[in-house]
C-alpha cells in the first residue's frame, strides 16, 4: 500500500474556499452600490475593508506555498488560482473606486444587469472552488460562469452603443465608459478563473 511519509498540506483547500467568499461578498456590496448610489461612501468602505481581506488571504497562500514541502496542487497552479481569485476581488475594488472618484449619483440600468452577472458568476465560481476535487461539479459550474460571460458581453456593447448615441455630455461618457470598462473586464477576470479552475480540475482528477 501506497503512502506518503511527509503528508500534503491541505489548508490551501481552506484559504482558496475563504477567498471566494470574499469574491461572492464584494460582488454582493456593488450590486447593492450600483442599486443605491447614495449609499456609494458606505459601501465603496466596505468593499476595501473586503478586499484587505483577500489581500491577507493571497499573503497567506503565498507564506505556506514558501513554507510547504508537499502541496495539493502543483505550485504554479496555486500561484495562478490565489493571482487570480485576488484579481477580481480587486477589479471589484477598483469599479467601487472610480464611483467616488467620478462622484456617481445616479443608478443605471446596463451597471446594475453588470453587477448581477457579476454576482451570478461568483456564485458559480465558489462553487468550483470549494468542489475542486470534482471534475464534473467544476465543469458544470465553469460553464455557468462562461454563458454568463458573454451575456454580460451583450449588455456591455448595448450600453456603450446606448452611451455614445445621440448628444451625449463628454464628461457623462468618460465616467461611464470607464465603469462599464471596468465591470466587462471584471466579468472577462471571471472566466479566467474559470478556465484555471477547469485545469487543476481535470489535472488532479
Amino acid at each position: 500500500m501506497a503512502f506518503r511519509l511527509i503528508p500534503r498540506d491541505e489548508g490551501f483547500f481552506d484559504l482558496f474556499n475563504e477567498l471566494s467568499k470574499r469574491l461572492v461578498t464584494s460582488a454582493g456590496l456593488l450590486r447593492d452600490l450600483f442599486a443605491n448610489p447614495h449609499r456609494v461612501d458606505e459601501l465603496t468602505s466596505a468593499i476595501k475593508a473586503v478586499e484587505h481581506e483577500a489581500d491577507h488571504l493571497t499573503h497567506d497562500v503565498s507564506i505556506r506555498l514558501d513554507s510547504s514541502f508537499i502541496t495539493p496542487l502543483d505550485r504554479e497552479d496555486i500561484h495562478s488560482l490565489e493571482q487570480e481569485l485576488d484579481n477580481v476581488v480587486d477589479l471589484i475594488d477598483g469599479t467601487a473606486r472610480r464611483t467616488t472618484m467620478f462622484h456617481i449619483t445616479e443608478s443605471r440600468e446596463p451597471a446594475r444587469k453588470l453587477c448581477e452577472i457579476l454576482l451570478l458568476q461568483v456564485k458559480h465560481l465558489e462553487r468550483a472552488v470549494t468542489q475542486v476535487k470534482d471534475p464534473r461539479a467544476v465543469a458544470l459550474a465553469t460553464r455557468e460562469v462562461k454563458i454568463l460571460e458573454a451575456q454580460g458581453d451583450t449588455v456591455y456593447h448595448d450600453a456603450m452603443a446606448a452611451l455614445f448615441s445621440g448628444n451625449p455630455d463628454p464628461l457623462d461618457v468618460m465616467k461611464w465608459k470607464e465603469i462599464y470598462d471596468t465591470l466587462e473586464e471584471t466579468l472577462d477576470r471571471c472566466q479566467t478563473v474559470a478556465i484555471v479552475l477547469e485545469s487543476i480540475s481535470l489535472k488532479n482528477s
